[in-house]
């Protein structure tokens, strides 16, 4: 039975799932029916922290142009750009037997491709969500559906699992950035120019 989080909740995943390895993070969205003159392309992607909140380097950096990083514990599935039918929009998968010992927080964030170009933010996004789900089973773990609390935001951090006391956890964030990805990047210790 998946839990159902909100806004700030946190709940650990290994704690009442014993031996769980490998998950599945599934992003999802719908677009608005506004019509900017361009197609809408939202970009997942993972960043894989240290206890200072930082990459360690570019690799530590998992999306659509790095889609694995070199441990093969995070694994991103592709970019799909459109956002179009039911489901995960994009999924990354994640094993964390592999994740390296000093990184002890992966965020998860989603982005708006050419927002100002595009003249798209998240104001015109809806139904947003990350779930989490067992990879061996199918079996959803957890939920967290981000609301409409969005305007002019081109990027959002939907959540992150976070290592506390040799537990997995996940923490529901739902926080959204202006500048897009060169934003989020910025804060997390990695160089756009």
């Amino acid at each position: 039975m998946a839990v159902s989080l909100k806004k700030g909740q946190k709940v650990s995943l290994t704690k009442d799932n014993p031996g769980l390895q490998n998950v599945v993070v599934g992003l999802g969205w719908d677009v608005n029916a506004y019509d900017t003159g361009s197609d809408f392309d939202l970009d997942a992607s993972a960043f894989l922290l240290d206890d200072s909140g930082k990459v360690t380097g570019q690799q530590d950096f998992v999306f659509y142009g790095n889609l694995s990083h070199p441990s093969g514990a995070v694994v991103h599935q592709g970019d799909n750009l459109t956002g179009a039918g039911e489901g995960d929009d994009e999924q990354i998968k994640i094993d964390l037997s592999k994740i390296p010992g000093n990184i002890s927080k992966i965020a998860f964030v989603v982005t708006i491709y050419e927002p100002e170009e595009r003249h798209q933010n998240f104001g015109q996004v809806s139904n947003a969500f990350i779930r989490i789900y067992d990879e061996r089973n199918g079996a959803e773990l957890l939920r967290y559906d981000l609301g409409e609390d969005f305007s002019i935001e081109t990027a959002a951090i939907f959540g992150e699992l976070y290592k506390n006391n040799g537990e997995w956890k996940f923490n529901a964030i739902g926080s959204g950035y202006q500048g897009g990805l060169a934003a989020i990047c910025n804060s997390f210790g990695i160089s756009t120019q």
